[in-house]
């Protein structure tokens, strides 16, 4: 998914999609159908991350859960990644990139154009959810060290 499909989302659902010269460390920011985006980022797969996650928080969260000491929001916080997780990367997408010859985690990220930052997190968060490994149609997803296999049922 490219930053301009999310960036079609955000208008199909009415959100208003703003650049803001954040002061603090926040990246992004998603309030009463507005996500804002920290002008700074000028590169265009770390603004996809950072869209991506703030769509996860219209979708999946409600409420002021910028508290993370609250158990409560960090709970929420982690269901928008997990949502941006599974948007920005579907594991049909790791068996695409696989077989298009990706060898590496920059490469991966690369080709799936996001960030080594949020393909770590992806990764990991496969990991805690299948556990070693995840079956998809004749393909098994080996999260750590990632490696795709297709099963020969000969």
């Amino acid at each position: 998914m490219t930053y301009d499909q999310l960036a079609e989302i955000t208008e199909e659902e009415g959100i208003e999609l703003i650049e803001y010269n954040f002061k603090s460390s926040f990246k992004g920011f998603y309030i009463d159908n507005i996500i804002a985006i920290d002008s700074k980022i000028k590169i265009t797969i770390e603004r996809k991350c950072i869209l991506a996650e703030e769509l996860g928080h219209y979708f999946k969260t409600s409420g002021n859960i910028t508290d993370l000491k609250n158990v409560s929001n960090r709970k929420q916080e982690i269901k928008a990644r997990r949502w941006s997780y599974e948007k920005l990367i579907p594991l049909n997408s790791l068996i695409n990139a696989s077989y298009s010859g990706c060898t590496n985690l920059y490469e991966l990220a690369e080709y799936l154009e996001v960030t080594e930052e949020f393909l770590k997190e992806t990764l990991k968060f496969y990991q805690r959810k299948y556990g070693l490994y995840a079956e998809v149609d004749d393909y098994c997803i080996y999260f750590n060290p990632l490696t795709v296999c297709k099963y020969n049922y000969n």
